[in-house]
């Protein structure tokens, strides 16, 4: 079968929380119905379906391409503004799995650092600590490089693609998106010279969000929902229907003055090698409580005693001898040992212990507590 001559490197899914509309196997039967070899996943800020996403791909017989958009802390000279500005963008790209290692790494500590009620965010120079098996791309219009030049600050933009450049030695592309959106036309001349002055790649993008035109409307509803603002407002995010998954054949023709562009998807999608197998069982921690006696004793010894707390509570009455106590008692406490052995045979003691501590945690702290 022949291959398209294209692959997305910027797709949204429904991992984007309130922000992408592309399930996972929706995406997986649109790159089957256009014959892409390949598809990469950059949801912002998570990497929540990866492992749903490389299994479906490669079931299907497409190289699933993983990768996240790192919102960057965007700070103008150097100087952290009062109020938090919007935050820059960068697209990563696992080739191995040291990339791997390093992309979770920067995604956690992105989520830890950050101050609550901002977007998770890092300092580009804690992503260029980071870089090794990793691809990058310039993050388009939202990118450090191309704000800087947006903002009129020139310098500041080829500062950010030289500290790229050198982080990223030959696994740096600049990035060009043709949405329709003025900030791409202001932005594009000038990256294109920045990336020939500084033999660096280009590759054109197109970020998805939804799959096709139809979908504009219920995705901008969407957005509306996730940001709590209303249709008819003027100053709010928007989309446009060019924000959908295009084929090769659009593309091509979109960029046919830059063909270079086009065909460095597929070089990226060759230099990445990286699939996520569920090749372990899930590590649970062992809850500090059981470190000592074990999980599984510990498990028991919690549960028993709450078992006879609750039957001196609900059950025993103050007429009752010890016998009747016991008799009384005898079938709750068979069905408790049936249950606690269950729960051990299947692996789940531990997870039991770990919820049992945040309920715990949650009642001390006066937090209500579902029957969930």
């Amino acid at each position: 079968m022949v291959h398209a001559d294209f692959v997305h490197l910027r797709v949204h899914t429904a991992y984007s929380l309130s922000e992408g509309a592309i399930k996972v196997k929706e995406l997986v039967g649109l790159c089957k119905a256009e014959r892409m070899p390949a598809v990469a996943m950059t949801d912002s800020g998570n990497i929540f379906g990866a492992l749903e996403f490389c299994t479906a791909a490669a079931d299907a017989g497409i190289q699933p391409l993983l990768g996240c958009q790192i919102a960057l802390r965007h700070e103008a000279d150097g100087l952290r503004q009062l109020k938090a500005p919007e935050p820059s963008q960068l697209v990563l790209l696992t080739q191995d799995s040291a990339g791997y290692a390093n992309l979770i790494r920067l995604i956690s500590e992105a989520y830890l650092e950050t101050p609550p009620g901002e977007t998770p965010q890092l300092r580009l120079e804690r992503v260029c600590a980071a870089s090794a098996g990793l691809i990058a791309l310039t993050g388009g219009p939202r990118g450090p490089v191309a704000r800087a030049l947006l903002e009129g600050r020139a310098p500041a933009g080829e500062a950010a693609l030289r500290q790229l450049a050198a982080a990223f030695p030959g696994r740096l592309y600049v990035e060009l998106q043709r949405h329709g959106i003025p900030e791409e036309d202001r932005c594009e001349d000038a990256l294109v010279d920045l990336a020939y002055a500084m033999d660096l790649p280009l590759v054109a993008t197109n970020e998805c969000f939804f799959a096709s035109a139809d979908v504009h409307d219920a995705h901008d509803a969407l957005l509306c929902i996730a940001d709590g603002a209303y249709v008819a407002q003027d100053d709010r995010r928007r989309l446009t229907p060019e924000h959908r998954f295009k084929t090769a054949a659009e593309m091509r023709t979109l960029f046919a003055d830059l063909p270079e562009a086009c065909d460095n998807t597929l070089v990226i999608a060759r230099r990445c090698g990286f699939l996520l197998e569920p090749v372990r069982k899930p590590i649970l921690p062992t809850p500090p409580k059981a470190r000592e006696t074990g999980v599984e004793a510990t498990f028991r010894q919690l549960a028993t005693r709450g078992l006879e707390a609750r039957l001196a509570q609900a059950v025993w009455s103050p007429a009752m001898d010890a016998a009747a106590r016991e008799e009384a008692a005898r079938p709750y406490r068979a069905r408790l040992e049936y249950e606690l052995g269950m729960i051990v045979k299947m692996g789940f003691d531990g997870y039991f212990l770990i919820v049992a501590d945040f309920i715990q945690w949650a009642k001390a702290k006066g937090i209500p507590v579902g029957p969930g």
